[in-house]
């Protein structure tokens, strides 16, 4: 198998079936061997059902986190190549296309850059937009020696066996950072491309705590240097 388009999944019934919908349609539409998985991470709503009756395979992680049920959908995806992104609509999972061109020839992993495509009105809080994730992903740059803009875009599709050698292990929010700092260290062939954000499709409150999040995206920044 060729893809795996991998969606974490936490509460997500109003949304996650308009995932699944885009990324199976955009398998079929392109002929490319793939499957749809749902890294389940406790959901107590409908969104298993939704997810089963929309046609992903779904997998269940026990420990909790952001990371942790990423971790496990890459331990188990089928493909040769993985394409992860979250479960609220706010990314398109019918235009991969420059992922698949990208990881076709044979970058290792390939980043989505919101600032460099359009971030529809609403999608991104300005703290995020103009302090935290600039911030943040300059200290990456600097640290890492990384030409990379955009280390926290949940959009990016990588090689699964170049990732699964990095052996990631950080659990939260900070797996994002985890994974472009070790890809760095490791020398493998990274590039991305410019995507849109859109506005989150769910009601309830983001899975993000930016504070919080932001200092375990830092901590683990700095604990990498050694």
């Amino acid at each position: 198998m060729e893809l795996t388009i991998l969606i974490p999944c936490l509460n997500e019934e109003e949304s996650i079936g308009t995932c699944i919908n885009k990324a199976k349609q955009y398998l079929l539409d392109n002929h490319i061997d793939g499957e749809v998985l749902v890294s389940d991470n406790g959901s107590i709503d409908n969104s298993i059902k939704i997810s089963e009756e929309s046609g992903a395979r779904i997998i269940h992680t026990e420990q909790k986190g952001y990371g942790s049920a990423l971790i496990n959908g890459i331990n188990n995806a089928k493909g040769k190549y993985i394409i992860m992104g979250d479960a609220d609509d706010s990314y398109d999972f019918s235009d991969l296309n420059p992922f698949m061109t990208k990881l076709r020839e044979k970058y290792d992993l390939v980043m989505g850059n919101r600032f460099k495509g359009k971030i529809e009105k609403g999608a991104m809080p300005w703290h995020h937009r103009y302090i935290g994730n600039p911030v943040l992903s300059k200290a990456g740059q600097i640290l890492y020696n990384s030409s990379l803009r955009d280390w926290h875009c949940g959009l990016r599709g990588f090689n699964k066996e170049s990732i699964k050698q990095l052996h990631l292990q950080c659990t939260g929010m900070e797996f994002a950072s985890e994974m472009v700092l070790k890809a760095e260290k490791a020398n493998l062939k990274v590039t991305e491309i410019p995507i849109n954000l859109y506005k989150d499709q769910r009601t309830g409150k983001p899975h993000l705590r930016s504070f919080r999040d932001g200092m375990r995206h830092l901590r683990v920044l700095i604990k990498n240097l050694k």
